[in-house]
């Protein structure tokens, strides 16, 4: 009898591990919850951490998908609690599109800028135009206008040099863009770029001031450090930033 209960104990600790390990993120959730709409976008729109020695991590997500007669639309989620593993693997993500789901209902978990997924670049919504200098920009179209909001386009245009790379330097579908690096040394996008610097003051005054932000963030460059190093090896087929 007591050789029972001692089993039955371990068949309930094995299950209580098991259930932990495969547990979803809510991102992946997002994911089986919108399987019957297509296209639609998922942008990482805020992190915090809070507690001072139990940490939880959050997300706060944007979610652009279309309504029945095509009318974009979009709804911000309230705080979701994160593993962090995931925290740490999208610290460098706010603001970029994190998920993304064509026409054709193929999904990409890979950072881009808000949109790369399927609208930029794609005729049923818009079409590059030249602006006095003769750069090459992506305007919506009437119907599909808001977008150009929704992506934060009205402050910083995206230009078709910066796309082509995106589309044929290996990132799209395989590894995240954070577009072209500026004289200072910062990318374009994503939350160590200028522009969110300049434009999310308050976040980052959040975030100098909570201890476990730190720690995350030092685990999210080691991992980093490691997976440039086995990127590298493997460069035929490897993924990477």
């Amino acid at each position: 009898m007591k050789k029972l209960i001692i089993i039955f104990l371990g068949i309930i600790a094995l299950q209580s591990c098991s259930s932990k390990e495969f547990k979803k993120s809510p991102i992946d959730q997002l994911i089986i919850q919108m399987n019957d709409i297509k296209p639609y976008s998922i942008i990482l729109q805020d992190m915090d951490v809070k507690g001072s020695f139990s940490h939880t991590y959050l997300h706060k997500y944007k979610i652009i998908t279309e309504d029945l007669s095509g009318v974009p639309q979009e709804k911000v989620t309230d705080w979701m609690e994160v593993p962090e593993q995931i925290f740490s693997l999208n610290e460098n993500n706010l603001g970029m599109e994190i998920v993304s789901k064509n026409d054709e209902g193929k999904v990409s978990k890979t950072a881009a800028p808000p949109g790369y997924g399927n609208y930029v670049g794609n005729s049923k919504y818009g079409e590059w135009r030249s602006d006095n200098s003769g750069n090459s920009f992506w305007s919506f179209y009437g119907k599909y206008m808001m977008m150009s909001t929704m992506f934060d386009m009205m402050r910083r245009p995206y230009y078709r040099n910066d796309y082509n790379h995106y589309r044929s330097g290996g990132y799209y579908g395989s590894r995240s863009y954070y577009g072209p690096k500026s004289s200072n040394g910062s990318y374009k996008y994503g939350t160590n770029s200028s522009y969110t610097k300049q434009t999310r003051k308050s976040f980052f005054e959040r975030k100098s001031s909570k201890r476990g932000w730190s720690s995350s963030s030092r685990r999210t460059s080691n991992s980093s450090t490691r997976s440039r190093s086995s990127s590298s090896r493997s460069r035929s087929g490897g993924f990477g930033k």
